[in-house]
């Protein structure tokens, strides 16, 4: 996996160096494994702004803007949170997209609700987000390097298609000014 990893790194660094976008991450169960994975990549730092480990919750609501009432009623562990996680990176880092992890890697932790191995994904822009939900159980080890590189993918694959959207409608500079 991690040499998938350094091949998905590139990709995204060719395609948000190219575009002149930034990023960031916020990161919980995988405690900056993601970051690490970007940052293979030399030059990263034209693009990659940072990365909130947001282990427990206080780090959560303080740092990255996720709601309490959301953590207390569905806890850390699920799609709403990863997507405000998302949501909150892009506007403490200040970076036009974000990567979020969260989930119970295990061994211990899980609870017949949300079982070890449960481990919501989350990539976007503040206003457009996209979630996956991993499920299966591998071990912590193998656990956590799923979630990295499923993490990389979903975003190279979100990424791919925004900026094919963003040249189709036009958002980009007018050649003749009007």
């Amino acid at each position: 996996m991690e040499l998938e990893n350094k091949v998905l790194s590139r990709e995204i660094s060719s395609l948000l160096y190219e575009k002149g976008k930034t990023l960031g991450t916020a990161e919980s169960c995988t405690g900056g494994r993601i970051a690490e994975a970007i940052i293979t990549t030399p030059g990263a730092s034209n693009y990659f702004k940072g990365s909130i480990v947001s282990y427990v919750n206080e780090i959560k609501e303080k740092l990255l803007g996720v709601d309490h009432q959301v953590l207390e009623e569905q806890t850390a562990v699920c799609e709403e949170v990863a997507r405000q996680m998302v949501k909150g990176a892009c506007k403490t880092l200040n970076v036009d997209y974000a990567i979020s992890v969260t989930g119970i890697a295990g061994p211990g932790g899980g609870t017949r609700e949300i079982p070890v191995g449960t481990i919501w994904i989350g990539c976007g822009s503040p206003d457009e987000i996209v979630t996956f939900k991993l499920e299966e159980d591998n071990g912590r080890d193998q656990n956590l390097a799923m979630a990295t590189m499923c993490a990389l993918q979903l975003f190279r694959e979100f990424l791919s298609t925004h900026i094919v959207q963003e040249e189709m409608t036009g958002e980009r500079e007018n050649p003749i000014g009007v």
